[in-house]
């Protein structure tokens, strides 16, 4: 009995040996299993992105784009390259289809729109902008005051004299130096010449009559400074001298600013609210279809800024395909829902609320190819 019962437990032995290997084996499959499918986890969390995107145009917005595209790769991983070469160089670009997307502070004609090779180009704002009329005035202890009029004719060489008659009607308690004025304007092509021409536009009928709004304006008067560098640094060297600017180059430059008398006939600084106010104004008349191709000069309103204006991005899906699509409306959408603190940190003017609300809609209703 116990001879037979040896080669029984033998063979059970053997069993339970090639069961326990085999179960050995299995865990450890199970185990590697478990690290591959944790680590898979870990990089989708980590959004390795398939795609880049690039985008160029506004020199305007490029502080705040580069701090933005930077906050926003370290939370996503998603790189966005961004050349700052102006408005026009950014409108070409996307319409070249060389860029995911473009960048302008001017908005583009239906003609330019039309001959977009792959289908609609549509005009996201993502910032508000404001161009501040600056002056070399030491002597003067209160900030001017100014009119539309009264600036068209200064910009046309028919004011030339700081104590003329219709400045000092603006300003009776000023001592207006009786100095000969320089006028300062920018040599080059730019958005903020388009937004300053277009408040001119709508103030003044010379103006309207004569060089008209544009990127590129034939001055009938004045010296030229290229960029807003140029014109900030002549202003500060000579003694007498009025250009304009955008008012975030005013600030950094510690550039006197004028008061503009807006619409409902009261003078407005360019400071976040009033610049934000032109923008509110319009917001009742936007809609989840607009292209936002808004001009927001001589905007209606008491507290309005009168030559504020939108920066834009300039997206075509149907030219970039769906998964950049996706990815720049999420970037989108996060730098309008929370972008608006390192705007404010670095003197630009975030939309107003309402309107940003608005802005989100249209994003929602793009049509993703």
């Amino acid at each position: 009995m116990n001879f037979r019962s040896k080669p029984l437990t033998i063979a059970t032995t053997v069993f339970a040996i090639a069961v326990a290997c085999l179960a050995l084996v299995a865990c450890k499959s199970d185990a590697a299993n478990k690290i591959t499918t944790d680590t898979n986890t870990v990089q989708a969390a980590k959004r390795d992105p398939k795609v880049d995107l690039t985008g160029a145009g506004a020199t305007f917005p490029y502080p705040l784009y580069s701090r933005w595209f930077n906050d926003y790769a370290q939370r996503t991983n998603v790189r966005i390259n961004y050349q700052s070469i102006g408005s026009g160089g950014g409108i070409r670009q996307v319409l070249a289809e060389t860029v995911d997307f473009g960048a302008t502070d001017v908005p583009m004609t239906d003609e330019e729109i039309a001959s977009a090779p792959k289908g609609r180009l549509l005009h996201i704002p993502t910032v508000l902008g404001a161009v501040a009329i600056t002056y070399n005035l030491p002597q003067l202890k209160r900030p001017l005051q100014l009119s539309g009029e009264v600036i068209a004719q200064i910009f046309l060489g028919k004011i030339t004299r700081w104590n003329d008659a219709r400045i000092k009607s603006l300003n009776p308690d000023a001592a207006l130096p009786a100095k000969d004025i320089l006028v300062i304007h920018r040599a080059d092509g730019s958005g903020t010449s388009y937004i300053l021409s277009d408040y001119l536009t709508s103030a003044s009928t010379d103006w309207a009559n004569g060089p008209g709004r544009g990127k590129d304006i034939r001055w009938p008067a004045g010296i030229g400074g290229k960029g807003n560098e140029g014109v900030a640094g002549q202003v500060k060297q000579m003694n007498g001298a009025i250009g304009y600017l955008e008012v975030v180059y005013a600030r950094q430059n510690y550039l006197p600013v004028a008061h503009i008398r807006n619409r409902a006939g009261k003078f407005a600084a360019p400071q976040p609210f009033e610049i934000s106010s032109a923008a509110a104004s319009f917001t009742d008349s936007l809609n989840n279809n607009s292209d936002f191709r808004v001009s927001l000069v001589n905007a209606p309103g008491p507290d309005s800024y009168p030559i504020a204006s939108f920066t834009w991005m300039l997206i075509a899906p149907g030219n970039i395909g769906a998964e950049k699509t996706r990815e720049l409306i999420s970037f989108l959408r996060w730098a309008l829902k929370d972008g608006g603190v390192m705007a404010a940190e670095l003197g630009y003017v975030p939309l107003p609320t309402a309107t940003a609300a608005r802005v989100l809609q249209r994003l929602d209703a793009v049509s993703v190819p």
